[in-house]
């Protein structure tokens, strides 16, 4: 297959939104997020499964580690959720995230055989502010923050308020240490 290279005299195309395709952004920010979720995976060491079909849960990222007392590899459940609604660096201690409550049920379910974590990604509100790459880095914009919401009770009639703790950022090193906690027998 032969890439067309960009003309080395020439101008450099301005990133537009006309010359993006017309997936729905939904779709976009879903495919964005899960992009995020696997270089997180890839930095810690961690393998990803995606169960089929889903359930509810999006991920299955398992770590395996010589120093885990409950099992040599242990794994934890993700879901996976991303808004434009939220501004980077939510201001306070935490910031609002509305969930079904049929899904925060089975977020919030305990005790579990296999811990889950909500992971919910802020995204600028245009798909051509989300990344950018030069020769140096792959920039994502702007963040994914983690909760375990297990025993969180439902307080609205379809919908409940979760508050998402802003210094909970979902990182190589976050999920390290709650592998770490896992494998200690331990919640996330």
């Amino acid at each position: 297959m032969t890439l067309a290279q960009p003309d080395p005299g020439g101008p450099v195309p301005a990133r537009t939104a006309s010359l993006r395709g017309a997936l729905a952004t939904t779709a976009c920010m879903e495919t964005l997020q899960v992009g995020y979720l696997h270089a997180v995976a890839a930095a810690s060491g961690c393998s990803l499964a995606q169960p089929f079909p889903d359930n509810g849960i999006d991920w299955h990222v398992s770590h395996g580690a010589p120093g885990h007392a409950v099992d040599d590899e242990v794994t934890i459940k993700v879901q996976l959720k991303c808004t434009y609604q939220i501004g980077p660096r939510p201001p306070g201690a935490s910031f609002g995230f509305t969930l079904d409550n049929a899904h925060l049920v089975k977020l919030a379910r305990t005790p579990v055989a296999v811990h889950k974590i909500l992971v919910v990604m802020l995204v600028p509100r245009t798909q051509e502010d989300w990344l950018w790459a030069d020769q140096d880095r792959l920039e994502l914009r702007h963040c994914c923050y983690w909760i375990n919401l297990a025993g969180h009770e439902v307080t609205g009639r379809r919908r409940t308020n979760v508050r998402i703790p802003t210094t909970r950022i979902f990182d190589d090193r976050a999920l390290c240490e709650i592998m770490t906690r896992v494998g200690a027998g331990g919640r996330p």
